[in-house]
């Protein structure tokens, strides 16, 4: 059984920052593309960054620059180190292993 436990979420302003974490099954993990997503209220849920088995990165244009993707293996974690938070930064963030297997979500709030 894969389990994905995602925490770091909450409550900050805009300018602040944020770190995500998310554990995972470690079979799994260290063979794997890991990713974060979000969704926010009635948009679709998209790819914020993902990071590679290798630790090639890729981020969507929206974060670039003030978003980082890492990867521990030792500690199959991944995580998401956010600065420079803006309100549209608000959703529910999401972690996946290749699009299959995905956690139960950590919310983000931007106040303004």
């Amino acid at each position: 059984q894969v389990q994905l436990v995602e925490s770091g979420g909450g409550l900050v302003q805009a300018g602040g920052s944020l770190r995500l974490s998310c554990a995972a099954s470690g079979r799994i993990f260290n063979l794997n593309t890991m990713g974060w997503y979000r969704q926010a209220p009635g948009k679709q849920r998209e790819l914020v960054a993902s990071i590679s088995s290798a630790g090639t990165t890729n981020y969507a244009d929206s974060v670039l620059g003030r978003f980082t993707i890492s990867r521990d293996n030792a500690k199959n974690t991944v995580y998401l180190q956010m600065n420079s938070l803006k309100p549209e930064d608000t959703a529910v963030y999401y972690c996946s292993v290749s699009l299959v297997y995905w956690g139960q979500g950590t919310q983000v709030t931007v106040s303004s």
